[in-house]
């Protein structure tokens, strides 16, 4: 009975011992499939995670490769390079740019107003050096026989000062973007609404004195303003088109349906877009004076 009981013991342990190893290998293929499906490597069990490769440099804001960890170990090659003098740089012989592009303030403006006085500047002083000032005073350096930096150096200055006046302050702050044309001789004598388009603006004159002067927007080509000589015959302060359906406040028309009038559509786009035929003004405390001085009557002339 002894050694019966005894092997029977025996069979039952290697049972339990089977049955735990077969129980454990399911586990670990469960846990294996697990693993992959996640997109993960499967470990075994205990084993250390495998040692990441060293980052990659990444590009930095200004597109510059960012430098990998350095070694704690100088090599010889890491040493600084000796430093080298620079040559003195050469003094500029027309003199220190006392003004170049990105440069504003009240000299910039005294410099649009002098350069606009002997024809090298073709719009109202804005008081900041752009691209149009630089092109100026290259054109100005250019006449004078200067080197064409585009910067108001001392020399070009002087050069400056010497041919011109000092800006007054219609000249500094002028009323029109542009400079008003020659008017037209049809403008010298009578009270007259003087129109050029070449130069997009409108002088108000009374016997060939200047009175006031705006800026002006026409119609497109397909509906252009009518040039020649004509005369106010209706004036109404809030007309509104009949045909547009839009608002043309302070209008004063001189030929058919076309006007002089006050544009929102000017004053807000600028020279982006056109009127339908009419004579537009984008400076609606201007208009409103002139709609107040200007009589039935009074002559227009719009010319090119």
């Amino acid at each position: 009975m002894t050694g019966s009981t005894t092997r029977s013991t025996s069979r039952n342990a290697k049972r339990n011992t089977n049955r735990g190893r077969a129980g454990a290998a399911a586990v670990l293929a469960v846990l294996t499939v697990a693993a992959a499906t996640a997109g993960c490597e499967a470990q075994a069990t205990g084993s250390a995670p495998a040692a990441s490769s060293s980052p990659r440099a990444t590009a930095t804001d200004d597109d510059k490769p960012a430098s990998p960890p350095s070694s704690p170990t100088a090599s010889p090659s890491s040493a600084p390079p000796t430093a080298t003098a620079s040559p003195t740089p050469k003094p500029d012989p027309q003199g220190t740019a006392l003004m170049a592009s990105g440069s504003q303030g009240k000299q910039v403006r005294e410099l649009q107003a002098r350069l606009r006085q002997i024809g090298h500047f073709d719009r109202s002083p804005t008081g900041y050096y752009g691209t149009v000032t630089v092109a100026a005073v290259q054109s100005f350096q250019g006449k004078r026989g200067l080197t064409r930096t585009g910067r108001a150096d001392t020399l070009t200055w002087q050069k400056l000062l010497g041919m011109t006046h000092e800006p007054t302050a219609a000249e500094l702050n002028p009323p029109t973007t542009r400079q008003v044309a020659e008017p037209d001789k049809r403008c010298m004598t009578g009270r007259v609404l003087c129109i050029s388009k070449n130069s997009r603006t409108l002088s108000w004159m009374i016997d060939g004195q200047v009175m006031s002067s705006m800026d002006v927007r026409f119609g497109s080509q397909y509906t252009p303003t009518r040039e020649g000589t004509f005369s106010v015959y209706w004036k109404s302060r809030h007309h509104v088109s009949s045909i547009y359906h839009t608002a043309m406040p302070y209008a004063m028309f001189f030929s058919g349906g076309q006007a002089v009038h006050y544009s929102a559509d000017f004053a807000a786009r600028g020279y982006n877009g056109a009127s339908h035929g009419c004579v537009n003004v984008r400076d609606e405390g201007k208009i409103a004076s002139l709609f107040a001085q200007v009589k039935n009557g009074d002559k227009v002339v719009v010319y090119g």
